[in-house]
Parts: structure tokens; C-alpha cells; sequence
């Protein structure tokens, strides 16, 4: 990390940071605590609330608890550091190489052992809005520069004027995805000046869609705690290849991965069935829960497990989810996404919970 970007950092107040998009609309808001700028991302730990705020699926594979419980005795000692069981049921899942897959602490540790090996002070990194928060921050304590552009336009700027290039898909909040022929064909255009890109596909194993991991001059981040429900395990992976795998592989923590996250994480790479129920399970919901709240709402085009939602004139969010609470239901208030002012975004649960959703938004 660049020293004198982390002292910015914790020099900032704890106010709300508006960055002018073309035109000086201020649209952009990032949130501070009171010595350490966080990025806040909804959701709620109280039992008696249900969630839809947070994008995490809310079935867990069967069996998991003996699993996790089989890996106390084995914490006793330092995992092995090659964690080939994990990378070869990692490597089989994406359909990659094992020797390309590379461990982490979740997603986001991923995402800044990638950043942090190829961003350096003053370089600049094309990052996408709306989107999720971390990739600028990321970008930032490395002392580089996030030039943001719309989502829907990124794979039509020139990749070689930067260090890095970040595409999430499906996209966070929005829920769409990129054409996989349109990605790789920008994944080689980006190859061919040198540029990374770093395709955050956290929410891909929601759909039917193919993964750019493997493809060259690409680093893809996948993450075990949306699909499997498992946010507090932090357990995912990046895969890359050549002298990019390389570099990740060297740089990497060591022991990185603790021996809980890596056995409970091929448990859960190799439940097929579970995968396959989920996505069924989560295509007919979405479509369902859009019906009824097209009826009141703007609902964005989604193949993510959750719909971002906005609000007419008349509405405010506020209200919304005051209304919410009193039904002792929480869901992400939007506003926090560069370019959203009167949005949010609701996960899809099961049936039952959806329905309790839909009828305490009374559409």
C-alpha cells in the first residue's frame, strides 16, 4: 500500500464524500468512520429482521456443519500452504487449471492482492458505476487514481491508458451481466496493451453464464459467500495464468486460507445438486418478485440474485424503509451507489419470505 494514500485515509472525517460526475452532479457518496474510512454495505446480524439487504443466498449446502465441525481438530496446525484439495475442487468448478487457482480470504482479499500487485502511486485503474465501493478504495490505498465510467459503456473505452481494468458481472447492484462474447473479445483487446482486467464474478454461479477464468491476460475473483450462504467463513479465490498467476501466487499471504475456509469451501465447490436447485430456485423468484413490483417500481433488468428497484417522483426512500421496519424487514438503501438517488435493492429469498416482502410494499 501507498503509505501517504493509507495516512489520507485515516486523516479523513467522518463525513460524506461527493465526487462531481461529468456535468458537477454530485452523485457519488462514500461514507466515513470516525478516524478510518469504511464502506458500508447494508444488511443486518439481528435474528428478528429479515435480511434483504445483504446478496447472500439464504440456503446453505446440507451436511455443512459436520463438515465444519471435522476441521477443529486439523485447525490445531498451520494449513498446508499448497492447498491442492482446494484448488483442484476450485479448479473443477470454474473449469481452469489448479495451478492457476489462487486462495484467499474471500473475494475482496482477492481483489486487493490484484490491485495491489498492479496498481502502483499515480497510476490510474477504470473502475465501473454503479457498483461495489471497494474496487475504488482498493485502488486508492495503493496511491492510484479510479477513473469512473457507466457500466454499460466500459467495454467501449480504450483499455491502454490504464494499469488495471475492473468489470463485475453480474454487475452489483444493477444484476446484469456482460455478454461473454463481448468480455472476452474486451479481455484481448486488453491483453494486447497490457492492461489487466479483473473480472469480479462473485455472483456468476447464480446463472448459466460461462466464466472468463483461465482466459489469458484475465484475473477472475470468485467468492463462496453469496452462492453458498457462507459470508462469515471468508473463503473464495482468484484465477489467473501465466506471469500474472505468477505474481499473485508469490505475493499472496501465507496461510492465507484457514483450514475451516479451505475444507468447508471444497465441500462446498463440489455440491453440484445444491448449485443447480439454487439457480432454479432463484431464476423463478426473480421473475416472480419482478412481476409484482413492476407494478409499483422501475425494476432493473437482473441475472443476479437480487433486483435494484427505483422509486417514482412521489416516493421517497426514507419512508420506504421506515414502512419496512415496522414489518421488521431491512433492504439496501442504494443511495450509497455512485449515480443511484432514489433506489434500492432487495435480495431474493425464499418464497415465503419474498411474499412477506412483497406485501409489506403492498404491490
Amino acid at each position: 500500500m501507498d503509505p501517504d494514500a493509507v495516512d489520507e485515509l485515516c486523516s479523513s472525517s467522518g463525513s460524506v464524500d461527493s465526487t462531481p460526475e461529468s456535468g458537477g452532479e454530485k452523485r457519488h457518496r462514500t461514507y466515513r468512520t470516525a478516524d478510518v474510512r469504511r464502506i458500508g454495505h447494508g444488511g443486518t446480524n439481528d435474528p428478528r429482521i429479515l435480511d434483504f439487504g445483504t446478496t447472500v443466498n439464504p440456503r446453505t449446502p446440507a451436511g455443512l456443519a459436520q463438515v465444519y465441525d471435522s476441521t477443529l481438530a486439523a485447525a490445531q496446525s498451520y494449513p498446508a500452504d499448497d492447498y491442492s484439495a482446494f484448488r483442484a475442487a476450485a479448479a473443477e468448478y470454474v473449469g481452469c487449471e489448479a495451478t492457476e487457482v489462487i486462495p484467499t480470504a474471500g473475494s475482496l482479499a482477492a481483489i486487493r492482492l490484484v490491485v495491489a500487485t498492479t496498481v502502483g502511486s499515480g497510476d490510474s485503474a477504470l473502475v465501473p458505476y454503479p457498483s461495489f465501493d471497494e474496487y475504488a478504495r482498493e485502488v486508492r490505498l495503493q496511491g492510484g487514481n479510479p477513473t469512473f465510467v457507466h457500466h454499460e459503456e466500459l467495454l467501449d473505452i480504450d483499455p491502454a491508458e490504464f494499469a488495471l481494468v475492473v468489470v463485475c458481472t453480474p454487475n452489483n447492484p444493477t444484476g446484469t451481466a456482460y455478454s461473454p462474447e463481448e468480455l472476452r473479445a474486451y479481455a484481448d483487446r486488453c491483453r494486447n496493451v497490457g492492461t489487466l482486467l479483473l473480472v469480479d464474478e462473485s455472483f456468476i454461479g447464480f446463472t448459466h453464464l460461462d466464466s472468463l477464468a483461465g482466459h489469458e491476460g484475465v484475473v477472475v475473483v470468485r467468492s463462496l459467500s453469496k452462492l453458498f450462504g457462507l459470508p462469515g467463513l471468508r473463503a473464495g479465490f482468484a484465477v489467473a495464468t501465466g506471469r500474472y498467476r505468477d505474481r499473485f501466487d508469490a505475493t499472496r499471504v501465507t496461510w492465507g486460507l484457514g483450514t475451516p475456509g479451505a475444507t468447508v469451501g471444497r465441500y462446498c465447490l463440489q455440491q453440484a445438486g445444491f448449485v443447480t436447485g439454487t439457480k432454479s430456485r432463484v431464476s423463478a423468484e426473480r421473475a416472480r418478485m419482478r412481476r409484482r413490483l413492476d407494478r409499483r417500481f422501475d425494476v432493473y433488468d437482473s441475472d443476479a440474485p437480487f433486483l435494484l428497484l427505483e422509486l417514482g417522483r412521489g416516493d421517497s426512500v426514507d419512508e420506504l424503509l421506515s414502512t419496512l421496519r415496522e414489518h421488521d424487514i431491512t433492504v439496501r438503501d442504494a443511495r450509497s451507489f455512485r449515480g443511484l438517488a432514489n433506489h434500492i435493492r432487495v435480495n431474493v429469498r425464499l418464497p415465503e419470505e419474498n411474499d412477506q416482502l412483497l406485501d409489506a410494499l403492498d404491490v
